[in-house]
């Protein structure tokens, strides 16, 4: 039995989702395309987003892609 929530509600659970069973690796330029998309409201992406997944799970999104561009930045070697 698979134990991973459907929609992440941890960082971890996150990464784990885009880096393992999406197989996108988190790179500097994917993680900034998604920060701008995804800060963006005018976006239809991100209307999307919120309307699917509500705002404040569209906050934490965006506060693991930060997290991520931080990592990624300070060479963590998960990243």
């Amino acid at each position: 039995m698979n134990d991973t929530p459907a929609i992440p509600d941890s960082y971890s659970a996150w990464r784990h989702c885009i880096t393992v069973e999406c197989g996108i690796p988190l790179t500097a330029d994917f993680i900034q395309r998604r920060l701008a998309i995804l800060s963006n409201p005018e976006e239809y992406e991100t209307q999307r987003f919120t309307q699917v997944h509500g705002a404040a799970h569209l906050q934490a999104v965006l506060a693991w892609f930060q997290r991520a561009a931080r990592d990624v930045q300070a060479g963590d070697p998960a990243a």
